[in-house]
């Protein structure tokens, strides 16, 4: 398989991976000579600075600059979000784990974590056992050519990649189940005080239950429930108050 392959990372704790080809050119220094305005002008002959209708206009076209900038960018952006759904949606389901492997090394990075959340289920027992045999058979045959070395570098690149992921996967799983049950507590709480220190003591204030909480709020004022949403919004005050990570 033709490429390189490169781990990066695409969030905090998930390692991803891509092909890439590296082109390097080699720029040598410019120097310039630049005359600046030192407000030096004893006799008055440069005049007054202009702060007249010409400054207005130029900093007005400025202003209009920067909006085009600002479109283009929010519409490559949009335009890169349709590129990624389109490609989702037209990626096959492998039914392999021979094809599963292709699968993943067909990923781009910034969609790593993405396919993992999608393809946990299988990534399982059976599929590392198929992946660790692949990697023992490259690894000890007789004769190696390029391409076998090349695809032991990509395959152990993708195990590391993927153990990470899953692991980083199945916290978040598993915070946002804690997170839950925490939030759930308070709600159900006759003293929200006391319930908040006791859930301090146990380290059980956290980014996951703050998270999960905005969610509500935000779900709250999308249902036009304003009552609700003011309410986690002093809810959401109190545990800022007491958040440790």
């Amino acid at each position: 398989m033709a490429g390189t392959l490169a781990l990066g990372i695409a969030t905090a704790s998930t390692a991803a991976f891509t092909r890439v080809t590296i082109n390097r050119t080699r720029t040598s220094p410019s120097f310039r000579t630049k005359i600046r305005c030192i407000g030096w002008d004893p006799e008055g002959i440069l005049g007054p600075p202009s702060t007249g209708h010409l400054a207005r206009r130029e900093f007005q076209k400025r202003l209009e600059r920067d909006a085009d900038a600002r479109e283009d960018f929010q519409r490559q952006v949009q335009e890169e979000k349709e590129r990624r759904r389109a490609l989702r949606e037209s990626r096959g389901v492998p039914d392999t784990p021979a094809k599963l492997i292709e699968y993943f090394l067909d990923t781009e990075a910034q969609e790593l974590d993405f396919e993992i959340a999608r393809m946990r289920p299988r990534l399982n027992d059976e599929f590392f056992s198929y992946l660790k045999l692949e990697l023992g058979q490259l690894r000890f045959a007789v004769s190696k050519t390029e391409d076998m070395e090349d695809r032991v570098i990509e395959l152990e690149a993708l195990q590391k990649a993927l153990l990470e992921g899953i692991e980083a996967y199945d916290k978040l799983q598993r915070n946002i189940v804690k997170a839950k049950e925490n939030l759930t507590k308070i709600f159900s709480s006759k003293d929200m005080k006391a319930t908040l220190l006791d859930m301090v003591e146990k380290n059980e204030i956290n980014k996951p239950l703050l998270a999960l909480l905005d969610e509500n709020i935000a779900g709250a004022r999308k249902a036009n429930q304003k009552e609700a949403a003011e309410y986690m919004e002093k809810l959401r005050g109190a545990v800022l108050k007491f958040i440790t990570v």
